[in-house]
């Protein structure tokens, strides 16, 4: 498995030029590290703030589990999307809001097929609100297909 977490792990992150805002890192309540977060105030109703992970060396013809903390916090506070570079127009998982404060898990699954994914893009979308976030940590990429837990 590959850590791609924001404090200590071995991804390539970039933030995207062609968009609205860009993510910033945010200090975990525990202290330990922190994460990547887009408070609700940030830019204008429907902006888009973009966070790609490059992923270079993932093996064609077989396939991985993305797996993510995130978290929505806040009224209206807009949506968070994951794109994979061969399929850029639809979102492969969405999410529009949260029920409370804490933080779930994401997974999705990446099957390489001839077309390889080099990125995966986390998409956050401005909504009305005016408190709250949108929040990404503990990015890990595993080999094989995500499990139901």
């Amino acid at each position: 498995s590959v850590d791609c977490s924001f404090s200590r792990g071995v991804c390539d992150w970039k933030q995207d030029a062609d968009d609205d805002f860009d993510w910033n890192p945010a200090d975990r309540d525990r202290g330990d590290g922190y994460y990547m977060a887009v408070p609700a105030f940030v830019g204008h109703k429907k902006d888009m703030g973009r966070l790609k992970l490059l992923l270079a060396d993932l093996k064609p013809k077989s396939s991985y589990c993305l797996i993510f903390s995130y978290r929505l916090a806040g009224e209206r506070v807009g949506k968070l999307r994951v794109f994979l570079t061969n399929k850029k127009n639809t979102p492969v998982w969405e999410q529009n809001k949260g029920k409370d404060e804490r933080w779930r898990t994401g997974k999705i699954d990446i099957f390489q097929g001839a077309e390889t994914t080099n990125s995966v893009t986390f998409e956050s979308e401005r909504g009305k609100g005016k408190t709250g976030e949108i929040g990404v940590d503990n990015v890990i990429l595993i080999s094989g297909l995500c499990r139901e837990d």
